[in-house]
């Protein structure tokens, strides 16, 4: 009995986020997380998007509205910081949607090992960051 009030005491609290980032977590893990984080963005930025999609369609005049927003910026926002934040939601999307097929897959097929995990994830991230960037060159001018 008093061996395992000993080990009680001996315990570690709970773990904070700076425990958390002293670990080397596998690429399935970091896939997992910056799922969940993009999903968080897409809801976060997501009256941003409305205001965008509202600009684009309602009229002639809007759309210059919208088109200028990325010139311009928007009152004291400026254009690159416009850029920046559609640049992150591109990638939340495109992150969220490849990871949400690679789960799927999984699901899908029962093809769960940590191989494939492995495989799967490197696939996610190389294809998101790919795309992203060939967003990022269109979205600030370089084609």
């Amino acid at each position: 009995m008093a061996d395992a009030i000993k080990a009680i005491k001996k315990r570690p609290g709970p773990m904070g986020l700076a425990d958390a980032t002293q670990y080397r977590l596998p690429p399935a893990a970091l896939v997992s997380i910056l799922h969940r984080i993009s999903g968080l963005l897409m809801m976060v930025l997501l009256p941003f998007v409305m205001w965008l999609f509202d600009k684009s369609l309602s009229s002639e005049i809007s759309y210059d509205e919208f088109r200028s927003a990325f010139i311009v910026g928007i009152g004291i926002v400026p254009a690159f910081l416009v850029k920046l934040a559609t640049l992150a939601l591109i990638w939340s999307f495109l992150h969220h949607f490849c990871a949400g097929v690679r789960h799927l897959w999984m699901d899908a097929t029962h093809s769960v090992s940590k191989e494939f995990g492995r495989q799967s994830s490197l696939v996610v991230f190389a294809v998101s960051l790919v795309l992203t960037l060939v967003f990022a060159a269109k979205l600030f001018g370089l084609y």
